[in-house]
């Protein structure tokens, strides 16, 4: 597994929104890295708080777009976050 610090104020050209989550500012940052792609997913929508979404290695070699498998992933911890958020969950 590789790590790496992704600062998204430093790279915001590396970062994009992703749509389908209602204009609620889902951003995804793309790194790529020693031949490697990597993506983190987070959201600031709630009450100043970042909730990170995804981290992952993007293993697909061909095509852009993030893996279905993945969306859902994103989607369900939103939905998570927004839940956490309405009980005031940190």
């Amino acid at each position: 597994m590789h790590y790496m610090w992704l600062n998204p104020v430093a790279s915001m050209e590396d970062a994009k929104v992703l749509r389908g989550f209602g204009g609620a500012g889902v951003l995804e940052v793309i790194k790529d890295y020693r031949g490697d792609t990597f993506r983190a997913v987070y959201t600031l929508k709630y009450s100043g708080r970042v909730y990170v979404l995804h981290a992952f290695q993007k293993k697909s070699k061909s095509g852009r777009q993030t893996p279905g498998r993945d969306i859902e992933l994103v989607k369900q911890r939103f939905r998570e976050a927004e839940q956490m958020a309405r009980e005031g969950q940190q």
